[in-house]
């Protein structure tokens, strides 16, 4: 760092709230942000797959140690 940059009236942390609340940003290739061209769309697709994957997903069963068993 240059010995000119003063950062003596700074306040450490300032915008860092701000930083973790922001949008995460993805970058669509051309040919997807064709077939998707709005964010509700987007996210509407996403939501869709999510439900799908959901119910197409087994579910694990929690493995309980049988007190009889080593």
């Amino acid at each position: 760092m240059r010995s000119e940059y003063d950062f003596a009236g700074g306040t450490r942390g300032k915008y860092a709230k701000r930083f973790l609340e922001s949008t995460n940003l993805v970058l669509l290739d051309p040919d997807v942000a064709e077939m998707f061209p709005t964010q509700a769309a987007v996210n509407n697709a996403l939501r869709a797959l999510a439900r799908i994957i959901e119910t197409n997903t087994p579910r694990r069963r929690s493995r309980k140690k049988d007190p009889s068993k080593k």
